[in-house]
C-alpha cells in the first residue's frame, strides 16, 4: 500500500532538486560557453561508453576466433586482456617501453560484469560532469585522471596487469568533489553524495580485492583538476583556447594508442 502522505513531499523535493541542477547547467553554460567540436550531437559520455563497448566486442570476437570459448565474457585470460592493453608497468613499459598502455587499460575491462558496472557509472556520472563543464574539459579530465591513476599504480604495483576505467571514473567523482565544493553552498549537497559515494566504492574495492591505488589516483587527479579549473568568467573563457588544446592531444593519445594496440592485438 502506498503512504500518500509521503508522496506529495517527495514529489516537490525531486522538482527542486532537478530545477536546481538546471540552474547550474544553465550557469555553467553560460559561463563556459558550447565547447563542443563541429558537428558533433553525441556528448563525449556517450562515445566514450562506446569505445569501450566496442573495443570489449573487438577482444571477445579475436578471442573466440582463437577457441578460447565463450568463458572469456565473463573472465578473460591474463594474455588477452594484456593483448588488447592491460597496463603492465613492467617490464612491459618501463623495459619494452609499450607507453600507449597508459592510456589503453582504461579501456579494457576484465569480463563482461566489469564493463557493465563501469559503463552504468559513466552512463550516470559523465553527463552530469560534462554539462557542468564543457565536451573539451571532460575529455582532458578523463584523461588526465586515467593517467593520474595508472601512475599511483606504478608505485603501489608495478609488475600486477590492471585494467579498467574504474581510475577515470574516480576521477570525475574526485573532480565533482572539489568542483561542487567551489561552487558554493547551494552544490554541497551534490559534493557530500559525491563523497560518500566514493568512500563506498573504496571499501567495496578492498572487499573485492580491486586496484584501489588505481582508484586512488584516479580521485587525487580530478581533485587536483577541480580544483585548478578557472571559476570566475573572464579567465574560463581566456582557458578555452588551452582546452582545445588539451583535448586535442588527449583524442591524438587516445586514438593513437588504441589504433596502435589494435593492429598488434589482430596481427599478433
Amino acid at each position: 500500500m502506498s503512504d500518500f502522505s509521503t508522496a506529495k513531499p517527495l514529489q516537490c523535493s525531486r522538482l527542486h532538486w532537478h530545477w536546481r541542477r538546471q540552474r547550474w547547467q544553465r550557469r555553467a553554460a553560460e559561463l563556459f560557453g558550447d565547447d563542443r567540436l563541429p558537428g558533433q550531437t553525441l556528448s563525449v559520455a556517450r562515445v566514450l561508453i562506446w569505445i569501450n563497448l566496442l573495443w570489449f566486442t573487438l577482444m571477445i570476437l579475436v578471442g573466440v576466433t582463437q577457441g578460447r570459448g565463450l568463458q572469456i565474457l565473463l573472465s578473460p585470460s591474463v594474455d588477452l586482456l594484456l593483448r588488447f592493453g592491460a597496463q603492465l608497468w613492467q617490464p612491459l613499459v618501463l623495459v619494452y617501453q609499450q607507453w600507449w598502455r597508459c592510456l589503453t587499460y582504461a579501456y579494457t575491462h576484465g569480463g563482461l560484469i566489469h564493463l557493465a558496472f563501469n559503463m552504468v557509472v559513466l552512463y550516470q556520472v559523465g553527463p552530469l560532469i560534462e554539462g557542468e563543464i564543457g565536451s573539451l574539459r571532460f575529455f582532458t579530465l578523463y584523461t588526465f585522471t586515467a593517467l593520474t591513476a595508472t601512475a599511483l599504480g606504478l608505485f603501489w604495483h608495478p609488475g600486477i596487469p590492471v585494467v579498467g576505467a574504474s581510475g577515470s571514473l574516480f576521477g570525475l567523482i574526485g573532480f565533482a568533489v572539489a568542483y561542487y565544493h567551489r561552487l558554493g553552498p547551494q552544490a554541497r549537497p551534490l559534493r557530500d553524495f559525491m563523497f560518500r559515494w566514493a568512500l563506498f566504492a573504496f571499501v567495496f574495492g578492498l572487499l573485492v580485492g580491486a586496484d584501489n591505488a588505481g582508484h586512488l589516483g584516479g580521485a587525487l587527479g580530478g581533485a587536483v583538476f577541480g580544483l585548478a579549473i578557472p571559476m570566475g568568467v573572464r579567465n574560463r573563457r581566456l582557458a578555452t583556447p588551452l582546452f582545445q588544446i588539451l583535448a586535442g592531444l588527449s583524442a591524438v593519445a587516445t586514438l593513437g594508442s588504441l589504433a596502435l594496440q589494435g593492429l598488434i592485438a589482430l596481427l599478433g
